[in-house]
């Protein structure tokens, strides 16, 4: 039985991965008395007339709620929000194993940025966080910034921000590792839609100043990548050297290759053609842009995948429970770029200098230590801030 038949074996038998429990006994009549009518008129009062009382008398402090429209779901691209829900569910799993946060999963039918946004707003005081997910690019961009500005809790697009923090955090170590600064490695960043641009977006705060972006057309470049949008924010920031061609044009003398595109894009000559030592981040799913054992034979010194069968798997499942578990303990208002920042320099820092090598410079998404960790940074950062109501 291949893992595709073993999974819907599996998710039949389980009938969807979570479940409503209660944390209120109602064993007699008073039971029902206090958690129900009449008891239940006081906490609804009390809220009433301090709305913040919510986060006292309800789940609200502890739930997130995990969204999508269904237009980007993993690799399998617009599916639907009905098939989108076993991975809702999922995320929703990992949240509550990792962190012991609680989510819950919400399938919205509709492609429209305007009522899309409206929809989450409006169900939004139920809920400590939004985790938005699988939602299309330029959409999702639109969508997180309008929900950003409407909503008091923070709104959080995890195929942007997630992917971002996990890629920051192994290039920290990556660096560390090979003895040089950020500033020194040049990267070639192949992928131009929500993971890529937020990827580059943090790399830059992070130091690094040398990076050239590739979308399915070849290298953005101000002056020739239309001005409008994501990408032509990009093609500013990047790209100082003014370069043109493709992936492979732009891939001859650079440092680090970082893949959020798809699979087989990357050859081994492609490889060769970076200097010496190379770092490849080839995290397309199912299949890398480059197989590790193929970027290793050409010569690269760190390679990492978004897979749990090889070293160095760059996933998610290392920032978005602990970052909420952060957020939702101070009552966060929102999540910063700076908190970002201090997710990935907490991810990174779970790693010794003495444990740290080329085939560990991520933590294994099994460690306990990253959640807190990670959460520790975020708690901190929004104090810093002022952005925390706790």
């Amino acid at each position: 039985m291949d893992n595709g038949q073993y999974a819907l074996k599996a998710h039949k038998e389980w009938g969807g991965k979570i479940e409503v429990i209660s944390r209120a006994k109602v064993a007699s009549r008073e039971d029902l008395a206090v958690a129900y009518t009449p008891g239940v008129a006081a906490p609804c009062l009390e809220i009433q007339k301090n709305e913040s009382k919510a986060y006292d008398y309800t789940r609200k402090s502890n739930l997130v709620a995990v969204i999508t429209n269904g237009t980007a779901v993993l690799g399998l691209g617009d599916i639907g929000p009905s098939a989108g829900m076993p991975v809702m569910e999922g995320k929703c799993v990992l949240f509550k194993e990792f962190a012991g946060v609680d989510a819950f999963p919400l399938c919205v039918d509709t492609k429209d940025v305007d009522e899309l946004v409206q929809v989450i707003y409006k169900i939004s005081k139920s809920f400590g966080g939004i985790n938005l997910e699988d939602i299309g690019a330029p959409a999702c961009f639109e969508v997180e910034r309008r929900l950003k500005e409407l909503c008091d809790i923070p709104v959080f697009h995890d195929d942007q921000h997630g992917t971002a923090i996990v890629v920051t955090a192994a290039l920290i170590n990556a660096v560390k590792l090979k003895g040089q600064e950020p500033r020194d490695l040049s990267i070639v960043m192949n992928g131009a839609g929500a993971a890529g641009i937020s990827i580059t977006k943090l790399l830059l705060d992070a130091g690094f100043r040398d990076i050239i972006v590739c979308d399915s057309k070849g290298i953005l470049c101000q002056g020739i990548t239309p001005e409008e949008g994501a990408k032509g924010e990009i093609a500013r920031l990047t790209n100082r050297e003014k370069k043109t061609g493709s992936l492979a044009d732009a891939m001859k003398g650079a440092d680090v290759f970082v893949g959020v595109s798809k699979g087989g894009l990357v050859s081994q000559e492609m490889v060769r053609s970076m200097k010496t030592k190379p770092i490849i981040l080839a995290m397309a799913n199912p299949t890398p842009e480059i197989m590790p054992e193929e970027a290793l034979e050409a010569g690269a010194y760190i390679v990492g995948t978004g897979r749990s069968d090889f070293p160095n798997q760059i996933n998610n499942v290392l920032v978005f429970p602990g970052v909420f578990k952060g957020a939702l303990a101070v009552r966060a208002t929102d999540i910063t770029d700076s908190m970002k920042m201090a997710a990935a320099q907490a991810i990174a820092g779970v790693i010794s200098t003495d444990e740290l090598c080329p085939e560990y410079i991520i933590p294994d998404p099994f460690d306990d230590r990253v959640a807190q960790a990670v959460a520790r940074a975020v708690e901190e950062e929004a104090r810093r801030l002022g952005i925390n109501r706790l």
